[in-house]
């Protein structure tokens, strides 16, 4: 049985519990407690009750189907008597401060209690010495000031825990309803850990004393981290969960399903999942550079029956502005045809072919050198601009802006999920946009498959969502419904990338490439790469932008006679020159 079991999901959930602990025949425990943060709200929903029986209501409440939705879940199994048997002696405990409740739980015991001081805001009313400890956690902050455990220093939170730690066993979590806070005790580890990621069908895990099915209410593509001081295995046909013990004397701090910080005595505090910057392979220069690159763009179509009319459509020219010249650039297709260019009302500069001229092979062929200025793409943040959500645009901002803040045509159900999702990593990084917008490219990169052909000009951010993979058009879709829905401007852009020596990581370096432009208030557009998991500065190479891809794809058109059987190849070089 886990004496302690301490959940935090990435948006909210909704499992059941199953108390087989409570079953007849079964052994008891002395108490149980569950205690969760329902959404919106600042204080905690509580169910506990000591010295329970197999009639008890509230634990076939959990089982029987009434949703208890929330990202964070703390679950204390009494297995130890401290006092009476009462609600005052039994875990879950919970305090107010800083304006939102704190719940607490705690695995093991004290040979003796700390002490507390006879100014003390906060004082035990049960007999158990970790309802004292909380007190004493609880004091120890509002000496400090801190009103929540994001004002928190971890490195002098775990010292605290560690002068505890001295008294006897001590595995604790800590929540303030936006932070959990993991100790393991320093002399042996007494918790271990859980990443759950997506995507899966079913998850159910326990013992022969509790089972928690996190899917029976429908499957919510999130991750979360569960900490518990015995590991749960899997029930049915759920993958078997890989459980890892927490480091002796080690501290975690989670947020919305995601590892924010890892103190390990001694040392700093290591930064795990907070500030997406933190995964940013980027170069941040002193002074403005330049970077030469040029492209080979080779395009060729093949039919089974010849072509004896057709329109194509080339976005193939690259972007001239203040941040990327082009040198030269020559456009050549193999079969003649009457052309014109034009720009379209996205700003590309588009040629139009009409051939009359019967084919069977038609090859385009594209050749630029561009030169890039580098700049640092966080110069602006020494601006003060507007960085925090939510964002405010005035009417006739909106109105230029409306085609980039209008998300795909999804149905409802699937929208709210993506809003949830979205909504987790503002809530992750305390509302600052730049951080918020790190954190998502970054972990697009990380926690996304990329899987060439896994996906069609159909597949929408929502499946892309679900299934934790894609290729670059997918992640800049998904990234780009994401912003949307937060009211973030977001826009299509279509190139190339310079990936350097060929890298298995990077197979778009052989076809054309997508990424993400969002717009900053009192910036401007500014390119995110959720593929790589970078910002991009003077590696890509900007040709088109639109709505999504359709606004933007390099080469399209139509063939009104002939053709049969369509075979295509594409092929794109980007190397450096002089």
């Amino acid at each position: 049985m886990p004496n302690l079991l301490a959940m935090c999901f990435e948006g909210e959930l909704s499992p059941t519990f199953d108390l087989r602990c409570l079953q007849p025949g079964a052994a008891h425990p002395d108490g149980w407690g569950l205690a969760y943060y329902p959404p919106g709200e600042p204080s905690v929903a509580l169910l506990k009750e000591p010295a329970p029986t197999h009639t008890s209501s509230q634990a076939e409440v959990l089982h029987t189907g009434e949703r208890f939705a929330s990202s964070i879940f703390l679950l204390h199994l009494r297995t130890a008597t401290w006092g009476a048997l009462s609600d005052a002696n039994t875990q879950p405990f919970t305090r107010a401060w800083g304006g939102r409740e704190w719940i607490f739980g705690h695995s093991g015991s004290l040979d003796r209690r700390p002490e507390l001081p006879p100014d003390a805001v906060f004082e035990p009313i049960g007999a158990t010495d970790s309802e004292v400890i909380f007190c004493d956690l609880l004091n120890r902050f509002a000496q400090r000031k801190w009103r929540s455990l994001g004002e928190a220093d971890p490195a002098v939170l775990l010292d605290w825990l560690g002068t505890i730690n001295t008294l006897g066993t001590l595995n604790i979590v800590l929540s303030d309803g936006q932070d959990v806070v993991a100790y393991s005790d320093k002399h042996q580890s007494g918790l271990s850990t859980w990443q759950l990621l997506p995507p899966y069908e079913q998850v159910v895990v326990g013992d022969k004393d509790v089972t928690i099915d996190l899917t029976r209410h429908g499957i919510k593509s999130r991750k979360g981290i569960f900490i518990s001081s015995r590991p749960l295995t899997a029930v049915g046909a759920s993958a078997e969960p890989a459980w890892q013990p927490l480091e002796a004397g080690s501290l975690w701090v989670m947020r919305q399903g995601a590892l924010r910080t890892v103190v390990q005595p001694p040392g700093p505090p290591v930064q795990r999942e907070r500030n997406g910057n933190r995964h940013m392979r980027l170069h941040r220069p002193e002074t403005a550079e330049t970077k030469r690159l040029q492209v080979l763009h080779r395009t060729v179509y093949r039919y089974a029956e010849p072509v004896s009319q057709s329109v194509h459509v080339l976005r193939l020219i690259p972007m001239h502005d203040r941040l990327q010249s082009v040198l030269d650039h020559s456009l050549t297709v193999s079969v003649e045809g009457q052309s014109r260019e034009y720009d379209d009302v996205f700003g590309n500069r588009v040629r139009r072919v009409r051939v009359d001229t019967p084919f069977h092979e038609l090859v385009i062929e594209a050749r630029s050198r561009v030169e890039l200025l580098e700049t640092d793409p966080f110069a602006f943040r020494q601006l003060r601009a507007k960085s925090s959500f939510p964002l405010v645009w005035m009417p006739w901002q909106h109105n230029q802006l409306a085609p980039y803040l209008l998300p795909p045509e999804l149905p409802e159900s699937e929208l709210n999920d993506l809003t949830d999702y979205a909504m987790s990593f503002v809530l992750r990084n305390d509302y600052d946009l730049f951080d918020t917008l790190l954190d998502v490219n970054a972990t697009i990169f990380k926690e996304f498959r990329y899987v060439q052909g896994s996906t069609t000009l159909g597949t929408t951010a929502f499946q892309v969502y679900s299934t934790r993979s894609g290729v670059c058009q997918d992640f800049s879709n998904l990234f780009i419904c994401m912003m949307r829905l937060l009211g973030v401007p977001a826009r299509y852009m279509c190139g190339y990338v310079y990936t350097g020596p060929k890298n298995l990581r990077h197979p778009q370096s052989e076809a054309s490439h997508a990424w993400v432009q969002v717009y900053l208030p009192e910036v401007g557009w500014r390119g995110f790469d959720p593929t790589n998991g970078i910002l991009t500065q003077t590696d890509h190479i900007r040709v088109a932008c639109g709505r999504a891809y359709a606004d933007a794809t390099p080469t399209s058109g139509t063939i009104f006679v002939g053709g049969g059987t369509e075979h295509l190849e594409v092929n794109v070089q980007v190397d450096l020159c002089d």
